[in-house]
């Protein structure tokens, strides 16, 4: 790297946002041959993790949990309802609650999706303790971007 690069505060190459644009895409890559067989797009594995981990859920809640707005959230449910392996329906106690729930077939696929996370970690070729060094990383700046 040259002199003026180091120097230079806008050098592409030093912006964090930078790293994890290319980061993101590049591990977000390698999860789609193991995904596509399941039917199933990244944005969709997200929903269904938290599913299998916290199923049944309100959208509300899970839009909490995944950290996305509902308007981004509902087209992906619906995919994924489509497809067989969720089922949405208004709250019996509160109508203005719509509960999202895994259908048999959503909480079978969870077997298939156990090999995941194992087959990125091989393919990524880094150690557990670098990627979780990692993860505690990116979890701290999650915290840090968060709006006060």
């Amino acid at each position: 790297m040259s002199e003026g690069v180091v120097s230079d505060p806008l050098a592409l190459e030093r912006q964090v946002c930078f790293a994890l644009s290319v980061a993101s895409r590049g591990v977000v890559a390698l999860y789609r041959p193991l995904l596509e067989p399941m039917g199933l797009t990244h944005p969709q594995y997200l929903v269904m993790l938290a599913l299998w981990q916290h199923a049944p859920r309100s959208v509300k809640e899970l839009s909490a949990l995944l950290q996305l707005d509902p308007g981004t959230l509902s087209p992906l449910l619906k995919r994924l309802e489509a497809a067989g392996h969720v089922r949405r329906e208004r709250d019996r106690t509160d109508e203005r609650v719509l509960a999202v729930t895994l259908t048999a077939a959503g909480a079978a696929l969870r077997a298939r999706a156990e090999a995941v996370p194992g087959a990125v970690v091989e393919r990524l070729g880094m150690s557990l303790d670098d990627l979780r060094d990692l993860h505690a990383a990116l979890t701290r700046v999650i915290a840090a971007a968060q709006p006060s």
